[in-house]
């Protein structure tokens, strides 16, 4: 569940190319007036499948998203490049959902995340020296992806800072969990000092956010800059620990794929087929990251416990 570390680098404002045109606010508009008022809203209404509704879709969102194909249908036929609206590429509504490859590979990562805690936690005993530090990253890993499934099946002001706040939360929770493992085993004192730090930059960074300004440009910096610590903390513990431990090149693998991966989303092409963009791409690939990344915990879990019975000193 390290996977949602280097979530939300990539970023494009809400205002782009394709929403800015004459023609696309125009038809939004007109759409409205005529479909989105009185006796029409109505019928609106009592034709809208029940999932539509329940997910927030109303009259003006749906004129949006009829302008929106009408405005791509101009572009195409005049040979233009497909633009984006809203920040986002156009994608084909599949029921409810507004990105239907991203919500499914979320969802999948999800349940690869969710899959194998529980083969963690029917093969560690609950005394190896870890096992509560990394159930609690779970969780949190867990929560993130609940948040990005939300997401890109509908596109809000509540569930986009949720996606990002739940991902930063994942960063963060990485570096304590590297932080105990490399460190708090031996001194408790140093981790709960960096736990304490850890969720004070959370908060200060959350409530800038929330009520100073949601900028792009600040998450993509910061995020970037702890998914970078992260990275190289974890690759230094790998490189002292590899004549040591036999698995270290699992947790290096892992923390190589992750941002290697991640890469993906700068090729950010137009959909195929008006559904698998770069960054569904991205989520598809890092599903099998899951199972190496708890194959790497499981060993380690195990391990540290032998060590703790024996006695010997925890590296």
């Amino acid at each position: 569940c390290f996977i949602t570390q280097n979530k939300k680098l990539l970023q494009t404002p809400t205002t782009s190319q394709g929403d800015k045109e004459p023609v696309y606010r125009d038809c939004v508009k007109q759409c409205v007036r005529t479909n989105c008022t009185g006796a029409r809203l109505r019928g609106f209404q009592s034709a809208q499948p029940q999932y539509m509704a329940l997910t927030g879709w109303t009259c003006r969102d749906d004129c949006r998203y009829q302008c929106m194909w009408t405005t791509v249908g101009l572009y195409q036929a005049e040979g233009y490049r497909v633009p984006q609206f809203h920040g986002k590429w156009p994608f084909a509504r599949f029921l409810c959902f507004e990105e239907p490859a991203s919500a499914l590979a979320s969802l999948l990562n999800g349940l690869a995340c969710l899959l194998m805690l529980l083969r963690y936690r029917g093969t560690v005993p609950r005394q190896s020296p870890m096992y509560h530090t990394i159930n609690a990253f779970s969780l949190v890993s867990l929560n993130a992806w609940f948040w990005s499934t939300v997401f890109h099946t509908r596109d809000t002001y509540l569930t986009e800072k949720m996606d990002y706040f739940c991902a930063t939360a994942v960063i963060l929770y990485s570096i304590y969990l590297c932080c105990v493992r490399t460190l708090g085993l031996r001194r408790p004192g140093v981790s709960s000092m960096v736990g304490v730090l850890l969720i004070l930059a959370f908060t200060s960074h959350v409530s800038y956010l929330t009520f100073v300004s949601f900028d792009y440009g600040y998450n993509m910096a910061a995020n970037a800059t702890i998914g970078m610590v992260n990275l190289l903390w974890w690759l230094c513990w790998c490189w002292q620990n590899r004549r040591t431990l036999p698995y270290w090149w699992k947790c290096g693998l892992v923390v190589l794929l992750l941002h290697g991966l991640a890469l993906l989303e700068l090729l950010d092409f137009p959909p195929m087929l008006w559904v698998l963009d770069a960054h569904a791409v991205w989520h598809l690939s890092t599903i099998p990251v899951h199972f190496l990344f708890y194959s790497f915990l499981i060993d380690d879990s195990l391990y540290l416990l032998n060590t703790e019975k024996m006695g010997v000193k925890v590296e």
